[in-house]
C-alpha cells in the first residue's frame, strides 16, 4: 500500500543499498536528504537507514567495534511503525537491526548482509527499476561488492575533514587558554 510519494533520494538509496551494495553511497544519499529535510515526520527513518549501512560498511571491513556500537543506536532509534509507513516490513527490519547488534557482539561474529525488507511491491519496482538505470544487479551480496566499493574510504578526498578538524582542535585549544576569571566564560 502506497503511503505517500517516496522521495527519489529513499528510491535512489534503496537502488544502491540493493544494486552496488556501496553502503558508503549510501549513507551519503541518505545524510544529505536528512539533513534537506529536518522536520520530516520520517527523521528518525533516515537517520536510522543512514546508520545501517555506515554499520555494514564497517562490519564489512572486520572494524567491529564501529559497526557495534552504531547498530546498537540503530535498534534504539528504529520505530517499526513509521519504517511500515515508508513502505518496509517495519517489524522484521527492527528484528533484523537487534538481531545484528546482538550477534556482532560476540568474539566470532562475522559479516552478513541485512536486507531491507520491501513489502510495498510499488516501491520495490521502483527501486529495482533504478537498480537497473544505475546498470547494477538487484541483490548481490555485499561482500560481491569489489575492493573499490567495500573499502570506499582510500579513494575519497578528505581534504574538507582534515581542515575542519584542524579548525576545530584550534578553537578548542584557544578556548582553553582563557582565564578562569575571564568574563568571557
Amino acid at each position: 500500500m502506497l503511503i505517500f510519494d517516496y522521495p527519489e533520494e529513499y528510491i535512489h538509496y534503496l537502488a544502491e543499498y540493493n544494486g552496488s551494495r556501496d553502503y558508503f553511497e549510501c549513507h551519503e544519499i541518505m545524510e544529505e536528504y536528512w539533513k534537506e529535510h529536518p522536520y520530516s515526520a520520517y527523521k528518525t527513518c533516515w537517520l536510522v537507514l543512514i546508520r545501517i549501512p555506515v554499520c555494514l560498511y564497517h562490519a564489512r571491513r572486520g572494524n567491529w567495534t564501529g559497526a557495534v556500537k552504531l547498530m546498537g543506536k540503530a535498534a534504539e532509534e528504529a520505530d517499526a511503525q513509521l519504517f511500515d509507513k515508508l513502505g518496509l516490513d517495519g517489524s522484521l527490519l527492527v528484528e533484523r537491526i537487534k538481531r545484528a547488534s546482538r550477534e556482532w557482539h560476540s568474539p566470532d561474529a562475522a559479516y552478513s548482509d541485512i536486507e531491507l525488507p520491501i513489502k510495498d511491491a510499488g516501491l520495490l519496482e521502483a527501486a529495482q527499476k533504478r537498480c537497473r538505470e544505475l546498470g547494477y544487479t538487484w541483490g548481490i551480496r555485499g561482500m560481491e561488492a569489489g575492493d573499490s566499493v567495500i573499502h570506499r574510504h582510500r579513494t575519497r578526498d578528505r581534504s574538507e575533514v582534515v581542515l575542519a578538524r584542524a579548525e576545530s582542535a584550534k578553537r578548542k585549544a584557544l578556548s582553553r587558554e582563557i582565564p578562569s576569571n575571564d568574563p568571557r566564560q
